[in-house]
Parts: structure tokens; C-alpha cells; sequence
């Protein structure tokens, strides 16, 4: 399970995805902060020196400040990203997981998928299956 201490952030503009998602980590147990963009993400990170998240799943698309924008904005972090987004386009892909994404998986999301990736890109053993299969 992920230390008391530790969170993973939320970043999406779909409000309905950030509940899923936060109900979806919250069912296995592990802590979520959700963020309606980028900026806001961004401005939380660089104003409270505790704020570090475990990880952060990012939606790809988004206005202003996009998934790849937010994760070259993170560099030197070493705050892992796993994308989350509706448009496989295999090159977007490629740059992403180039550029050091720890994931990058598909809309409508299998929850079973994400805590998998979760646990890999954590480094966990064991978190209890969610109680959804799925979350959208």
C-alpha cells in the first residue's frame, strides 16, 4: 500500500473522470488529490514544498497546458506520470513513453489496468482488487 504520507495526484478536466478515479484509488486504498488542469497541478506543486505526489495520472488532452506539455514541465521531479486519454495515436505514445511516462493507457479506462500500473510504477506488491472493474 502506498505510505500514509504519499498521494497520487488526479490531473484531468473532466470532473466526472477525477471523481472515478479518486473513488477507483480510494477503493484500493491509496490516496488521491485530483486537479481540474495543468496549472492547477503545476501551482500546487511549485507553492507548498510538501506537495510531492507519488505519482501523477494526467490526462493527455487538455485546454491550455496538455499532458506532454505538464510532463516536459516535470522534468527533474521525479514525480512518475501515467497518461490517461481518449486518442491512442501511436505516435503521441511513443513520445510520451520516450520522454519518460511511466504509462500511458486508454479511455474507457480498465481499472483493473490502472492499479497494475500503479503498483508497477510504485514499486508495490499488493493492493486489494478495487471493488469496479471499470471507471470512466
Amino acid at each position: 500500500m502506498v505510505n500514509r504520507t504519499q498521494f497520487v495526484a488526479v490531473v484531468d478536466d473532466d470532473e466526472s473522470v477525477r471523481r472515478a478515479l479518486k473513488r477507483l484509488l480510494n477503493s484500493v486504498g491509496v490516496e488521491a488529490e485530483t486537479f481540474p488542469g495543468s496549472e492547477a497541478f503545476l501551482d500546487t506543486l511549485s507553492s507548498a514544498t510538501a506537495f510531492v505526489p507519488a505519482c501523477a495520472i494526467v490526462d493527455l488532452q487538455m485546454p491550455v497546458i496538455d499532458g506532454l506539455e505538464l510532463q516536459r514541465r516535470m522534468v527533474g521531479t521525479g514525480v512518475p506520470i501515467i497518461f490517461l486519454t481518449g486518442n491512442d495515436d501511436p505516435a503521441v505514445r511513443a513520445k510520451a513513453l520516450a520522454q519518460g511516462a511511466a504509462g500511458f493507457l486508454t479511455k474507457p479506462l480498465d481499472g483493473a489496468v490502472l492499479i497494475r500500473t500503479l503498483q508497477t510504477t510504485l514499486g508495490l506488491r499488493d493492493l486489494p482488487p478495487s471493488d469496479s472493474p471499470n471507471s470512466r
